[in-house]
């Protein structure tokens, strides 16, 4: 009788593990692994109002328990995913996230604006976080007043589910959580990469083009935990916890943390079965310690 079923803001998730943006593409890439109707929500690739080439390469790079990136948002832009990817993936049965990204607000609001009237996309997550994007992301990410501004703007044209992604490379992620809650927020995620950087000692150069990127992985789980438990302190909306999930156990932790739902990242490179893997662990998990429901979990660290 175990219920891992959950609600943010009406919508109904037949679970609550999601895939986080940037690690999954847009769901097709893992059909031959998973069946995508399996999984509480997916959400697809970073996009932007006009076409991005991205950072040049070497943009990937190897450290210990984790990774760092410096893709750059490459994508096709919202006009192509409209027109080519949409009608491919709609008819999935679970909830589809489109991840919103921007280098001023009125690019922000013109890509909500067009993912608006798609029936079949159950939300948007407006990232305000990227660290590996010079114009716009980072700042918008670590600037309250910014973020606020783009989080209003944005809740202003588009109606249905709209989750705030927050950058970790802040002083205090309460401050942030707040605000996304006071500007119409209905669910933030968190964290998005912290910021690193790599060096080859041989070559004595950085490891990725860009010198710095977005670190993923094991590594930031600690920092991800941290931060859901102090958000889910401050806001009332639902938390999305986000950062070095590999497993069923370490899924349960963010729950207990505060998390409503999580998002799997850069687990999906190693193991491209991990979801469905995380969500059979969590269904034992809640009969081996007979609890009824995973709300029954969420928030329920004892400290």
């Amino acid at each position: 009788m175990e219920q891992l079923d959950i609600k943010i803001k009406g919508l109904s998730f037949k679970n609550p593990v999601l895939t986080a943006s940037g690690t999954f593409g847009y769901g097709e890439e893992f059909t031959d692994f998973i069946d995508l109707n399996h999984l509480g929500g997916f959400i697809v690739k970073g996009t932007t109002l006009n076409p991005r080439e991205g950072n040049p390469y070497p943009r990937m790079a190897e450290t210990a328990s984790g990774m760092l990136n410096a893709v750059g948002l490459q994508n096709k832009g919202v006009d192509y995913f409209i027109e080519k990817i949409y009608p491919r993936i709609k008819d999935y049965n679970t909830n589809i996230f489109v991840n919103v990204s921007g280098s001023t607000i009125d690019e922000y609001i013109k890509v909500a604006d067009k993912l608006n009237n798609l029936e079949k996309i159950a939300g948007i997550e407006v990232n305000i976080s990227c660290p590996n994007v010079k114009e716009g992301g980072m700042v918008f990410g670590t600037h309250c007043p910014s973020a606020r501004n783009v989080i209003r703007e944005v809740r202003k044209v588009y109606d249905k589910i709209m989750i705030v992604k927050l950058s970790p490379n802040v002083t205090d992620i309460t401050e942030f959580a707040k605000a996304a809650e006071d500007e119409g927020a209905d669910a933030i995620s968190l964290i998005n990469t912290l910021l690193g950087m790599a060096v080859d000692s041989e070559t004595r150069k950085p490891k990725l083009s860009t010198i710095t990127g977005g670190l993923s992985g094991p590594a930031i789980k600690p920092i991800a935990l941290r931060m859901v438990w102090q958000c889910h302190k401050v806001v009332k909306i639902p938390i999305i916890g986000i950062g070095g999930i590999m497993n069923a156990s370490d899924a349960i932790e963010f729950f207990l943390a505060g998390a409503t739902a999580i998002q799997i990242g850069t687990a999906n490179f190693i193991n491209p079965k991990v979801t469905i893997e995380i969500i059979d662990g969590l269904k034992k998990y809640l009969i081996r310690h007979k609890f009824y429901s995973i709300y029954d979990i969420i928030g329920k660290l004892e400290c």
